[in-house]
């Protein structure tokens, strides 16, 4: 039976295709796993770069594409035919010596480009001072080497890019860059998929090179596992190496602490980590975020990550207050009352659960007995948002042992006005940091960076987080800002461009709008009326992503909203709330994936760049 292992590329690219065509597709596949009369065959490509390569016919006037070694098939891409025979023939596959992962690359491409960079070559060359072996040591390709050896410019690298594989890349732009050995090395180990990778590469073992790599490839063993591939969302199977290490780690003796900006991924590892903690088995796991809407949606994910329901089961999700409101509650056998004669503040509800689970569970049992806390894992998102006193009380609910605390958080998003370090509300963390942005393009990341500042914000770690750090991965359209003379104009121009992005057929759901308020927010539903699409504040638009978003009314005296005048604010209070919101607009600004529009009437926000 073939061990069929699918790209991250092939579900996507299928879901494109006409409904007859993927539904033929799909049959066809089906058929391949099950080895049947009928199955589609692999057939050679002539001219082929890469002599593994070979098409499965899936549909009428479709192949798919596969990198085939004895038994195993991975399969990369479906496209009409012409394409796939040309995509077949332009690409070859290699293991990274070092890191044992796969590689693809777009040889047709490289041959094109040597001539030019012979051409273009200068007396002295970019890596002349590093010799073969320094740079073989880093897992560059031995046949690709003879083409590195004539890049004279740092730009050069940049170009190449898409044409080489990111475990070839890597190293080359720090050391084009003036970096160390040393760095282009540390810079490579963010690609290694897990720490505990031991034993020889083999670097003709297709299938252990696949298994190697949790971004580019997952095996199917049956039709179950296929539907659910090709059906799932791309976060649920395929992970980002650093996303991968991070949340299915064998183990933390401290609690950890991730870092990381928009779009790089900390919800997904979150979700994942939470579902490998309580695929374990050891106790229930509690997954904590900022808010009630957060919750919910990160509780709808985990139904879609999560096929068994056992495990499921073992995961609450919760907001912060919602657990002290919780654990008073089944303390005092009654909902604590928030409003009204003998109400009481949040605060005061969190500070009577801390001292019901002292009398409960006490402070020292966590090694003698650590089956009486209400919880064996709590994984935290959002945590920049999270108050010194639910903080206090989240290291209360869960035992100081193994797998205890998994916390993920930018100090950058902050929409409350918290600034407290781990560590001094009992927490000492491991922290790490995830520095690649998979939703924003590099157009989208510069926008925002120099709408927040990029400068250190306090929080979560002791002293500031800065985020010059951040790359991002793929290039898109720069964000629309757009004046109008008047909020009526303003409203007619976001239905048109709503209409427009429809008409591009974006779906409604993958479209949001945004405002600082709700009386915007209203008039923004009033202007989009009978179109489906959701319109949101800018706090509501916290931890949600959309394909296109459109944020109304960044005018001045709206964002920032206006400080109170009496009594006037100190000027520390004021550049407080001035900062959080900045950082509220930055939220709603990083939430699109592919176009951010940008409207006001009347002068603009003082917080947009020029």
């Amino acid at each position: 039976m073939p061990r069929l292992a699918i790209g991250p590329e092939f579900p996507r690219e299928l879901s494109a295709l006409a409904p007859p065509v993927r539904r033929d597709a799909v049959v066809a596949l089906r058929r391949f796993l099950l080895n049947v009369p009928g199955a589609p065959h692999p057939e050679r490509v002539r001219g082929a770069r890469d002599p593994r390569v070979a098409t499965l016919r899936l549909a009428q006037g479709h192949r798919g594409v596969v990198v085939r070694q004895r038994d195993v098939y991975w399969l990369r891409t479906v496209l009409p035919e012409p394409e796939a025979w040309s995509y077949a023939r332009r690409h070859r596959y290699g293991v990274n010596p070092v890191l044992g992962v796969i590689e693809e690359w777009d040889a047709e491409a490289l041959e094109r480009v040597e001539p030019a960079l012979r051409r273009s070559m200068r007396p002295s060359r970019l890596f002349d001072a590093i010799c073969d072996g320094d740079l073989l040591g880093l897992g560059l390709d031995a046949p690709a080497l003879p083409l590195f050896r004539l890049i004279t410019t740092e730009a050069d690298v940049t170009a190449l890019e898409p044409l080489l594989p990111p475990t070839q890349y890597a190293p080359l732009a720090v050391l084009a860059r003036g970096g160390t050995l040393a760095e282009a090395w540390r810079e490579l180990d963010t690609l290694r998929p897990s720490d505990d990778e031991t034993g020889p590469i083999d670097p003709d073992d297709l299938y252990a090179a696949l298994r190697r790599s949790p971004d580019r490839a997952v095996f199917v063993p049956d039709k179950v596992a296929l539907d659910r591939v090709l059906e799932a969302p791309e976060w649920c199977t395929f992970l980002r190496p650093a996303q991968h290490r991070l949340a299915r780690a064998a183990g933390y003796d401290h609690p950890v602490l991730v870092i990381g900006g928009a779009g790089t991924g900390k919800t997904v590892v979150a979700l994942h980590r939470a579902a490998h903690l309580a695929g374990q088995g050891r106790g229930p796991v509690l997954l904590v975020t900022f808010s009630q809407s957060l919750a919910e949606e990160l509780s709808a994910r985990l139904d879609r990550l999560i096929d068994d329901e056992v495990v499921r089961k073992r995961i609450e999700v919760d907001n912060a207050e919602r657990l002290a409101i919780r654990i008073v509650a089944d303390a005092e056998g009654r909902r604590p009352a928030l409003v009204g004669p003998g109400s009481r503040s949040l605060a005061q509800i969190t500070d009577e659960a801390l001292r019901v689970l002292s009398i409960s569970t006490g402070d020292l049992l966590d090694d003698v007995d650590p089956g009486r806390k209400p919880y064996r894992h709590v994984v935290v998102d959002e945590a920049q948002d999270i108050s010194p006193a639910q903080w206090r009380l989240l290291r209360a609910v869960v035992p100081r042992a193994r797998d205890d605390l998994f916390i993920v958080g930018d100090p950058h998003q902050r929409v409350t006005d918290t600034r407290v370090a781990l560590g001094a509300v009992g927490i000492p963390a491991d922290q790490h940091m995830l520095g690649v942005s998979h939703r924003l393009s590099r157009e989208l990341l510069s926008f925002v960076v120099r709408l927040r500042g990029g400068g250190p914000a306090p929080g979560l770690v002791k002293g500031a987080t800065v985020m010059y750090d951040y790359t991002a991965t793929r290039h898109g359209e720069r964000p629309v800002v757009r004046a109008y003379e008047s909020e009526e104009a303003e409203l007619a121009g976001l239905r048109t461009t709503v209409e427009s992005w429809l008409a591009d057929g974006v779906p409604p759901d993958e479209i949001a709008v945004g405002a600082r308020d709700q009386r915007l927010v209203r008039a923004a539903k009033q202007a989009l009326d009978g179109l489906d699409v959701r319109a949101l504040t800018f706090q509501h638009l916290k931890g949600l992503e959309f394909e296109r978003v459109a944020l109304i009314g960044v005018a001045e005296g709206v964002v920032p909203r206006p400080l109170p005048q009496d009594p006037p604010p100190d000027p520390y209070a004021r550049a407080r709330a001035l900062e959080r919101e900045r950082s509220i607009l930055f939220v709603a600004c990083t939430r699109a994936r592919s176009i951010l529009y940008i409207s006001h009437s009347g002068r603009g926000s003082p917080f947009l760049p020029l």
